[in-house]
């Protein structure tokens, strides 16, 4: 029953609305109700049993030159008044849905429309109140004494909410109808992960899983669900207009498609960090997730970023890493960014990201590029100490640079305690403990990777590189050929195949594997160096030189891992340059032989020679 009282307080159900402050209560409890879902609730008391169309309620919320996304806003609006009133679209009590039109407020309506005016009520009307009390104060004892189990039961209802363990972010949908724009949306869902993924009592789905559903036609959210494993999906839009940003997000229970949140957020682009943080809150709430001290106090903070640096930073993250060419771009743009914002510590993280990259795929010397990278690393920690990506990144260069053992394994330890859902910290301590000979501990690794990113190509070559460093060759045989059959055009997993054959002694096999991965990745040089020994050992010694002068040529005018010129070396017999080439690895602090030195077949012939032991010693490998 809806009554309007003298004292311009509209009361319905429980509720009880003053139309004049905004105020609703129920049971003297006031209930939390924002100015949107407020508008709407008065808009429909106003005309009770009628319906108020969407146009009508658009005119009512937003001016006509408000930048909005209408249909999201206004569904993000009725759901939050749902919540508020404990109201349901399927079930309504309260409000009730017209698909496409409008809606209507459904409980006893009486004449008086809003705003209240002075009304009397009749004696009947005063009975019938009384009659419904009495039965309620019955009610209300039997639930207190909970006769045949009423409360339980009532209980029980209540408390369906699912349980949620598991998250999938689906790509945002890029509202602004700019194809520019789609950088910036790809990035919001990387950076909401990126998030949502320190919360360490959910498991969050890598970006790198998530990424295969954009823009095709959409499938079910509950196949979408099976496919990834996840208890929920979260989806939505984001809109930028000038330095405004909105996000439109909808949580949903997979199994049931189920729609449990559906909010909209909004601020400046210097508040886009705050925004991300909030959205990653409400859901963690709405899910209950449990949060740590340390989670909680890092979705309260509220940092602001300048907008240019910050969109200079996107950039950075949509031109990848993949290439010199690549890097170089976003490196640019990084510089860029932390010239404007000298305290955007991301960038900094990112930055010490484009040296390690460029050291660990041999496009420079590891000499010129990883202090550069240490500097940043440092910076972005000092900065953020809860930097996740800093900390991994200062991990990597603890371990393929300094080949301080401790030290890596702490930080790589950090990124993990910052951000256990991340697919990247767990793969890199994952090969960090294999490359160590801890295999059990990199395996659990790995597990973790393939829970996170369960459909991408980088769990499989995470167990080829555990295979590899164990030398359990037939295993590694078997993993690259799942590897290869799934993710054809991938050069690394034909070239683990053709580590696997050959170590199993199949060498004219791993041949073909080594030539497809040499022609997929453009000529990398550790296939290449692989197709040089596999040459010599099917007797093609001829084609093992050719491979060799290549290398010694390239390295006149650019950089070439003396490392791996040492196992061409090897492979033709060449012990004396073999060691030669090793000294020099050692000399510029090669990214290859912490990775690669103690399981290499490729330089078997040469573990019983005393340098050899003695190159070990002078790296300090852990035991």
């Amino acid at each position: 029953m809806q009554k309007t009282e003298p004292d311009g307080l509209v009361r319905f159900g429980v509720f009880e609305l003053d139309a004049r402050s905004g105020e609703l209560r129920s049971k003297g409890s006031r209930v939390k109700l924002q100015d949107q879902p407020l508008q709407v609730l008065l808009a429909v008391l106003e005309k009770p049993g009628q319906v108020v169309t969407r146009e009508e309620l658009r005119a009512r919320l937003w001016p006509a030159d408000t930048f909005v996304d209408f249909d999201h806003g206004l569904n993000a609006a009725v759901k939050r008044l749902r919540d508020a009133l404990g109201d349901t679209a399927e079930n309504p009590r309260y409000i009730e849905t017209l698909p496409r039109h409008g809606y209507r407020f459904i409980a006893a309506a009486v004449p008086d429309a809003l705003p209240p005016e002075r009304s009397h009520t009749s004696l009947k009307q005063w009975g019938w109140l009384l009659g419904v009390t009495a039965v309620l104060l019955v009610v209300g004892a039997l639930f207190a004494v909970d006769v045949g189990g009423l409360r339980s039961k009532l209980s029980s209802r209540s408390a369906t909410q699912p349980q949620i363990r598991s998250l999938a972010v689906l790509p945002l949908a890029n509202l602004s109808g700019d194809p520019q724009q789609e950088y910036f949306a790809d990035a919001m869902t990387d950076e909401l992960i990126a998030e949502l993924s320190r919360i360490s009592s959910l498991r969050v789905i890598s970006r790198t899983s998530v990424m295969q559903y954009q823009g095709e036609k959409k499938k079910p959210i509950p196949q979408i669900g099976r496919e990834l494993n996840v208890d929920a999906v979260m989806e939505g839009t984001v809109l930028r207009s000038g330095n405004r940003v909105r996000i439109a997000a909808q949580l949903i229970f997979a199994p049931t498609d189920q729609h449990l949140m559906s909010e909209t957020y909004e601020s400046d682009l210097s508040d886009v960090l705050k925004l991300q943080r909030e959205v990653a809150e409400a859901v963690a709430q709405k899910v209950r997730a449990r949060l740590t001290p340390e989670q909680q106090t890092h979705f309260n903070e509220t940092p602001k970023v300048d907008p240019e640096a910050y969109q200079a930073y996107l950039i950075a993250m949509k031109a990848g890493l993949h290439d010199d060419q690549e890097t170089r771009r976003g490196r640019n743009y990084l510089q860029k960014a932390i010239q404007k914002d000298p305290n955007f510590s991301l960038a900094y993280s990112a930055l010490a990201f484009t040296y390690v990259f460029d050291g660990e795929h041999r496009r420079q010397s590891p000499v010129d590029v990883y202090p550069l990278a240490k500097q940043a690393a440092h910076k972005a920690l000092e900065l953020d100490e809860t930097n996740c990506r800093a900390h991994g990144a200062l991990g990597r260069i603890n371990w393929r640079y300094d080949w301080d053992w401790k030290a890596a394994e702490r930080e790589l330890q950090s990124e993990i305690a910052l951000c256990p859902n991340s697919r990247m910290a767990h793969g890199d301590l994952g090969v960090y403990f294999a490359s160590n000979g801890r295999i059990a501990e990199a395996r659990a690794e790995a597990a973790k990777c393939r829970e996170v990113d369960p459909i991408r190509s980088e769990p499989l070559e995470n167990e080829a590189i555990i295979n590899y460093h164990a030398r359990n060759y037939k295993v590694l045989t078997e993993v690259c050929r799942a590897y290869t059959t799934a993710f054809p055009n991938f050069w690394v997993g034909h070239y683990w195949l053709g580590v696997g054959l050959e170590g199993s002694g199949q060498p004219k096999e791993a041949v073909a594997e080594y030539q497809r991965a040499v022609e997929l990745s453009q000529g990398n040089s550790d296939p290449v160096a692989s197709l040089a020994y596999a040459y010599a050992a099917t007797g093609k010694s001829v084609e093992g030189e050719k491979i060799l002068h290549q290398f010694l040529h390239q390295s006149e005018t650019s950089f070439v891992s003396p490392y791996m010129i040492a196992t061409v070396y090897a492979a033709l017999g060449n012990r004396e340059k073999a060691f030669e080439y090793l000294e020099k690895a050692y000399q510029i602090r090669s990214t290859d032989l912490p990775y690669f030195l103690r399981a290499d077949l490729r330089l078997d012939t040469l573990r019983s020679d005393p340098r050899f032991q003695d190159l070990l010693r002078r790296m300090n490998f852990p035991q």
